[in-house]
């Protein structure tokens, strides 16, 4: 009786309820991690680095506020997180476009920015038993984790053709300015493209193995922004890669529970 009072209170909540409910969900080590990135933003926001215009500064900010928020939300499940996913993937597009970090840009634009809002609802249809904001999670097979290797690896070699031929010198621009072989950010770019658009996937068919892939692309994306020197970025994927450890662990504990359930 307690948890069906419980569920149908958490539904007659308005979407600011929810959203409040779902950040006061947040550990204190999450809330940590949170309070760092604030504080990083915030000083590169004010004091921007000099290839660093003012107003690319606050997107920085927002997108590493909001993307931290987003994916302390995902790692538990909770549908709540897509509101803060929206905004990120929005002011990181004009990040990528602007240094023409190009698989990644499109990756944001045509995979992340549909997937939040589909994936929304696709949660929304398919809520935990015991908290309504939660989704339920499930388990991939071992066939299926061999057509999800195969899938990245086939599609990474494509975007690396498909942008190589449309992009040209304008791929990883940047990668030039520090000496660095073009080549291989290229491949990484590719690999970061891959990977988002099949862990999308898995996101939006609530598969607890998508932080399996989450995991690597965070490290990829963490080596990326180390090499490029960029603080706040660097904090921001160096938080997801912790937060992805975490969420493989919640995600699992899920999938076990909803096994034992059915």
């Amino acid at each position: 009786m307690d948890g069906m009072i419980k569920n149908q209170n958490t539904d007659e909540m308005n979407a600011f309820q929810k959203i409040i409910k779902a950040i006061m969900s947040l550990k204190w080590y999450e809330i940590t991690m949170c309070i760092i990135m604030f504080v990083i933003a915030t000083y590169y926001a004010i004091m921007p680095q000099e290839d660093t215009p003012r107003w690319l500064a606050i997107i920085n900010f927002v997108s590493g506020l909001c993307g931290i928020i987003c994916v302390f939300l995902t790692a538990k499940a909770n549908r709540m997180n897509f509101p803060f996913a929206v905004i990120n993937t929005t002011v990181f597009i004009i990040y990528l476009a602007y240094f023409g970090i190009w698989a990644t840009f499109w990756l944001e634009t045509v995979v992340y920015f549909p997937l939040n809002i589909i994936s929304w609802i696709g949660w929304y249809r398919h809520k935990d038993e015991d908290d309504k904001l939660l989704a339920k999670s499930k388990t991939l097979t071992l066939w299926q984790h061999a057509v999800v290797t195969a899938s990245i690896i086939a599609l990474a070699v494509f975007v690396h053709f498909v942008l190589s031929f449309l992009a040209g010198d304008t791929w990883m621009k940047f990668a030039t300015q520090f000496g660095w072989n073009v080549t291989v950010m290229q491949w990484l770019d590719s690999m970061i493209f891959a990977i988002g658009i099949v862990a999308s996937i898995l996101e939006l068919m609530r598969y607890k193995e998508q932080y399996i892939w989450w995991i690597i692309t965070d490290v990829i994306a963490v080596a990326q922004y180390a090499l490029k020197k960029d603080p706040v970025y660097v904090t921001k994927k160096g938080i997801y890669l912790v937060e992805a450890l975490i969420g493989i662990r919640n995600w699992s504990m899920l999938a076990k529970k909803n096994e034992t359930n059915e």
